[in-house]
């Protein structure tokens, strides 16, 4: 078949031929219509990555591309829409102004690629990047510099899909990559040094200011094993000592749990109102609860506006 000119602006590499519809002007790659679902499309695409041609503009919609090596190729305005791209490498490759919206990119290589303007609306990007589990792999084997250097790789892709995300407000998903950025930071960090421990509780209590829950669960955990030691240790209101005592009734141990529970939820909270008060060692559990308390809850209130703020 004689070589046509396609007429996509700005497409000069590829020699177009076999039009899909006579009358569009779209060669095969760039035709929206064409089927791209053949078991030889992803040879043809790789071929033409290898020969340096462009796919500028491309048309790879709903294309099933998995395991596809598309290392530095200019995929500039392509179209992945819906496209299964699992397990590609995307290693270098530009895909400014590209449609990757619910585009599958779970296990593709990131590192380097190029995503300005691009649309990015539910794309799925896998619970972990690819660097991420390799870097894991090569810890568990103990390949310690091999696996630095897929956590330094995990944390470059991590920190610029977090200023991709935060672009198009795209919150949720700019705070996932943000908290996977400072973990894979901490990994290259020296295991329980001051640096490593301080972002090891950081990202245990509030998760790097991303998730208000874990300051909760861990606020209703010094709640409850507080109120414990208070009834084992034992504390002080106007009838006497609250105890765990063996030879108590069922109920009455329960509702000496309770009241320790309520004197253990006010100290938290700092209100303090009076009833009941600590004695011997419930004095200094109390002193420690109350920090922590005054301190969880200004965290939360922290990490509450700025969620509601974004």
């Amino acid at each position: 078949m004689d070589q046509i000119r396609c007429k996509f602006i700005g497409h000069n590499n590829v020699s177009c031929q076999n039009f899909t519809d006579g009358r569009s002007g779209f060669c095969f790659w760039h035709d929206a219509q064409a089927i791209k679902d053949t078991s030889d499309i992803k040879v043809r695409i790789e071929t033409l990555v290898n020969e340096g041609q462009s796919l500028e503009g491309f048309a790879l919609h709903n294309a099933q591309l998995s395991g596809i090596n598309l290392a530095r190729a200019n995929l500039i305005g392509a179209r992945l829409f819906q496209a299964d791209l699992r397990g590609a490498s995307l290693f270098k490759a530009n895909l400014e102004n590209a449609n990757l919206n619910a585009t599958n990119l779970e296990d593709v290589n990131l590192l380097g690629v190029k995503l300005d303007n691009a649309r990015l609306e539910h794309t799925f990007w896998g619970e972990h990047l690819l660097q991420e589990k390799l870097a894991r792999n090569a810890h568990k084997a103990g390949k310690k510099s091999e696996a630095q250097q897929f956590y330094g790789e995990a944390e470059e892709i991590a920190r610029y899909l977090t200023n991709e995300s935060e672009k198009r407000r795209q919150y949720d998903v700019g705070g996932h990559f943000y908290r996977l950025e400072r973990v894979m930071r901490r990994m290259q960090m020296r295991p329980f040094s001051g640096e490593w421990m301080w972002s090891k509780l950081v990202d245990m209590l509030c998760g790097y200011g991303e998730s208000s829950a874990r300051i909760i669960s861990f606020s209703l955990s010094v709640i409850i094993i507080s109120a414990a030691f208070y009834f084992f240790i034992g504390v002080h209101d106007s009838d006497g000592m609250l105890i765990f005592n063996a030879q108590n009734s069922v109920e009455k141990n329960v509702l000496y749990f309770l009241e320790c529970l309520y004197f253990s939820v006010i100290t938290f909270t700092t209100t303090g109102y009076g009833d009941i008060s600590p004695v011997g060692i419930s004095r200094l559990i109390a002193a420690i609860e109350a920090f922590i308390g005054a301190f969880a809850i200004s965290l939360f209130v922290v990490v509450f506006m700025r969620k509601m703020t974004q």
